[in-house]
């Protein structure tokens, strides 16, 4: 049939010819204060627009501070940790903690033992760093490291196990689970 074959090849044609619709220059923007158009191509975000100017100068000095002396580093982890006079922030915490412990705040590495041991908000626990820390904190007398390290240590070896367990499951249970699991029976011809 001649006369399908030049229909379709003049749909094809016609189809291929059409032009793209490009898009908009412009994007609506919806907020509290109403609907606007915007180009595409500008930041909705301005950074320098700030809600709390005092506690952004407050923490910037905080961090100041922090940058150059270990006991203001551990001061300004434990605000970020509790939520004392700044937003509360588990991440940032705990990078001024470490920080602190690192430079030997022997109050930043405790709390840094205690902090692993038991999890932070969504990080679950870490044995084997929070024995590092308790170690160290141990080692310059605090006894409350001291009394925790053997918890850590235990806790380090069960992590251990449990990860010997799940490997030696996994690479020789995969084996049994693909090749000895009956499911064929349902494939076979009636």
């Amino acid at each position: 049939h001649p006369a399908v074959f030049l229909l379709c090849a003049w749909l094809l044609t016609a189809c291929a010819q059409a032009p793209t619709p490009q898009p908009s220059a412009t994007v609506r923007i919806c907020d509290a204060q109403g609907c606007s158009d915007r180009p595409r191509d500008t930041e909705t975000f301005d950074a320098t627009r700030d809600d709390n100017p005092e506690a952004t100068r407050r923490l910037a000095a905080l961090k100041q501070k922090a940058a150059q002396d270990p006991r203001a580093a551990f001061d300004l982890g434990m605000r970020l940790l509790r939520g004392g006079g700044v937003r509360q922030d588990g991440h940032q915490a705990l990078k001024w903690l470490r920080e602190a412990g690192e430079h030997g705040d022997l109050r930043a590495q405790a709390a840094l033992g205690r902090i692993y041991l038991t999890g932070l908000q969504e990080m679950g626990s870490d044995p084997a760093e929070a024995e590092r820390w308790l170690s160290m904190a141990a080692q310059r007398g605090d006894k409350e490291s001291a009394k925790l390290l053997p918890e850590a240590t235990q806790a380090k070896k069960d992590e251990q196990a449990r990860y010997r367990w799940r490997e030696y499951h996994r690479k020789n249970g995969w084996g049994w689970w693909w090749g000895a699991y009956p499911y064929y029976w349902v494939w076979r011809a009636g």
